[in-house]
């Protein structure tokens, strides 16, 4: 008996040491620490949630049987054609009003694994494209994600028509990137960083912070801004303050960028050209950063809660998807919002309806049209919508990708952008979807 408590209180000390040690950060405790997280997240990779593709969050469970285009009304919608990326693969599509495909670019990773110099990335079914980009000769510039990862980040690409690889930056790009008149791309990229930042020692260790890169138009790397100490060192700082545990180890999770240049500059009274408007989700904030001082020279709290693709209107408002700013309802949590960012007051929103809910918790975008209707993609939904300023809905479009054991699981759509075909090569649009 006696041995018996010996080793029961020695166990007790060494137990109450480790944690002492780990709450305290003195080594080894915080070693042990991360490699307890580190194989925690490595099992929960290989046979935790994201065992099926059809558990992870590119897929979602259909609302509606529905495919393809669903409503259109010529005497309301904007004519052109339709880039969307889907959840189910690495592939960007090309639609007319009708939904019928005009082009596909399909690139899956594995197959430059390679030249992104990288093995550890999810399985092909896991890894899509979060963002594309069209040229007018037919090249599209994308970015790779891998559901499932940490960083998410794969990389940039830039494909010709058929899907051969141009040029591949393999820095963790992920979200978004923007290309200035000039052909520089500003894209956002992550990595983990193991420091302290006086005074937001509250900020966990080792983290995922963000930064801003410039490329040259052939994918080489110009500039590299760590986005966290931008923030830290600005008359912004107290930001990082309403940060919620949840997310120490991921702070900001910048979630967009849109370059300034000279005619969104003229309206828009917070920025310059050659600056750049990003957002940042776990802050619910959006700033603007000046890449040439690396300052963050202005910066806003609104009536949103974790949005996306905030967008600079020619009126000098900002157009962005408020993911949760609805609240939950009949209509969906989420809604469009047009904001005045002297005044924060909202001037236009869309929340969707009972019968046509908006809801998307995470990704999503918008695009003001040139007749004043604005494109919406509520990505949970696999679904693209183009209402009017009334809320009228005057084109809709359902992913027509099904999967699952019941063929019931609708893929996201990632991102959308309505064309304008005169833009385009003509040869693209009278091409044939390229096979699987």
């Amino acid at each position: 008996m006696f041995r018996a408590a010996f080793l029961a209180a020695l166990a007790a000390l060494l137990f109450l040491s480790g944690a002492l040690f780990a709450a305290s950060e003195i080594p080894p405790g915080p070693q042990v620490v991360r490699a307890y997280q580190g194989g925690k997240a490595l099992y929960e990779k290989l046979r935790g949630r994201y065992s099926s593709i059809y558990s992870s969050d590119l897929w979602y469970p259909a609302r509606r049987s529905d495919k393809g285009v669903t409503a259109h009304r010529q005497e309301l919608a904007q004519p052109g054609v339709t880039l969307y990326t889907s959840g189910d693969r690495a592939a960007a599509h090309l639609i007319d009003m009708d939904g019928q495909v005009l082009h596909s670019w399909r690139r899956p990773f594995e197959s430059i694994r390679k030249i992104a110099r990288t093995s550890a990335s999810q399985p092909d079914s896991y890894v899509y494209f979060r963002h594309a980009q069209a040229f007018p000769n037919g090249d599209l510039l994308v970015i790779y994600e891998g559901v499932g990862d940490t960083p998410y980040g794969y990389g940039v690409a830039r494909l010709n028509r058929n899907s051969e690889v141009i040029w591949f930056y393999p820095g963790r790009a992920h979200h978004q990137f923007s290309v200035a008149p000039d052909g520089s791309i500003y894209v956002l990229t992550h990595e983990f960083v193991d420091d302290r930042i006086p005074p937001f020692g509250h900020l966990k260790r080792p983290r995922l912070e963000d930064f801003l890169v410039v490329l040259s138009p052939d994918g080489e790397e110009l500039q590299k801004i760590r986005l966290l100490t931008a923030l830290a060192h600005s008359r912004y700082q107290h930001m990082l303050y309403t940060v919620s545990e949840l997310a120490l180890a991921d702070p900001l999770h910048a979630n967009s960028v849109k370059y300034i240049d000279r005619d969104k500059a003229s309206a828009f009274a917070f920025g310059k050209e050659g600056q750049v408007l990003l957002s940042f989700r776990e802050t619910n904030s959006i700033v603007v950063l000046d890449p040439g001082t690396q300052e963050v020279v202005w910066g806003a709290r609104g009536p949103w809660i974790g949005q996306h693709d905030p967008d600079i209107l020619p009126n000098g408002n900002i157009l962005m998807f408020d993911n949760y700013g609805n609240y939950a309802g009949p209509a969906g949590v989420s809604r469009v919002i047009e904001f005045d960012p002297a005044t924060m007051k909202i001037v236009w929103q869309y929340a969707g309806t009972a019968e046509h809910p908006l809801d998307s918790e995470i990704r999503a975008d918008q695009q003001r049209l040139a007749n004043g209707n604005t494109l919406i993609t509520e990505s949970n939904g696999g679904r693209m919508v183009e209402v009017t300023p009334r809320g009228e809905i005057a084109w809709e479009y359902l992913n027509p990708v099904r999967g699952g054991k019941k063929g019931d699981q609708i893929p996201i759509i990632a991102w959308s952008q309505r064309l304008d075909p005169s833009t385009l090569d003509p040869a693209l649009l009278r091409s044939r979807p390229q096979q699987n």
